[in-house]
């Protein structure tokens, strides 16, 4: 086989990268690092990650996407040239085919910005596709079937929730709540609370470590570093994971009033099969501890995480890719 097939989930946060036989591939921050003098790229992935909160005056390291959608199209581009490369080899004899994975709520004119950054990066033909219908064949939900089947996906940039039945989507929303949402919150948080200022790292770092969407009765804690706001000198404090929990209330309540908005707007005879089957959490802040019981306790129905949560999109767009007749009606544009 010399075309390859390259299923992209192209995140706010992190980019993965699904080729068929081969799994996920590629999975990095989307991070690129430029040099303001000449706009040259000098790292993307992991390695511009570490620079964020730490370049001089003369490079930028930053996230090309923001909210789910293309911020930075130049940089955009460079970044998928990286990644396209970077999974198929050095040895490239034929362009491959991409699918890339977008929010449900992206605009015609966001869509043709994915669209035309993806050719431009090397591919032969570029496919887009919904990211809850991708999420939810990764998560291997039957999404042909005459039934319905609620998925949320919740990354860095949005949270996408929609009700599948028969290939396509019933009812949906999309709000740019997610991971980084949570990042900013709690950063605020320990400003207002402590008077310390930390760096978006340190607080996905606290996010991970100890944070909860419900009170924990075993409270977790960790000692956090930064700079004093009062005097300017570093200090080390203590968070526990209260202070998380209280930090992301608001950015929670926002997923579960779409939550409920979604189940409002869903026929009652795919409502019913949604009580008997489940909401269905996927996306890389899914893994938040207990975001399943809080859902459940707000709402009333079953929750649960799919396998693997971060990995569901990608895997679905390389699914969908390898299964174009199976899946055509799920695919939103072609070129």
């Amino acid at each position: 086989m010399f075309i390859k097939k390259i299923g992209i989930d192209l995140g706010t946060t992190y980019t993965l990268v699904y080729v068929p036989t081969k799994g996920i591939v590629i999975n990095e921050p989307s991070v690129v690092a430029h040099s303001l003098s000449d706009r040259r790229v000098l790292a993307v992935g992991e390695e511009a990650k570490e620079m964020i909160g730490r370049t001089p005056d003369t490079i930028v390291a930053s996230r090309p996407l923001k909210d789910g959608v293309i911020a930075d199209y130049r940089t955009t581009e460079a970044m998928l040239r990286y990644f396209i490369n970077k999974a198929i080899g050095g040895m490239r004899l034929l362009r491959p085919e991409v699918m890339v994975a977008v929010p449900a709520g992206i605009t015609s004119t966001e869509r043709r910005a994915v669209i035309d950054a993806t050719i431009a990066a090397g591919a032969k033909t570029a496919y887009i596709i919904k990211e809850p219908i991708a999420a939810a064949i990764g998560a291997n939900i039957p999404i042909g079937s005459a039934s319905g089947h609620m998925i949320v996906d919740t990354g860095g940039g949005t949270s996408e929730i929609a009700v599948i039945s028969l290939g396509g989507i019933v009812a949906n929303t999309s709000v740019r709540t997610g991971g980084n949402r949570f990042d900013s919150a709690i950063m605020e948080f320990i400003r207002r609370k402590y008077n310390l200022a930390i760096g978006e790292r340190t607080a996905e770092d606290i996010k991970i470590s100890i944070g909860s969407a419900l009170f924990l009765e075993n409270k977790l804690s960790m000692n956090v570093r930064g700079r004093d706001t009062v005097t300017g000198l570093p200090r080390t404090i203590t968070v526990t994971s209260d202070d998380v929990t209280e930090a992301i209330q608001h950015e929670l309540e926002t997923v579960i009033s779409a939550v409920k908005f979604v189940l409002a707007a869903t026929p009652p005879e795919l409502c019913a099969d949604v009580i008997d089957k489940g909401i269905v959490l996927s996306g890389g802040s899914s893994l938040l501890r207990n975001i399943d019981k809080l859902l459940m306790q707000a709402t009333g129905v079953p929750s649960y995480v799919a396998d693997e949560p971060l990995l569901c999109v990608a895997r679905g767009t390389g699914v969908a890719l390898d299964n174009l007749d199976a899946y055509k009606r799920s695919i939103l544009a072609t070129r």
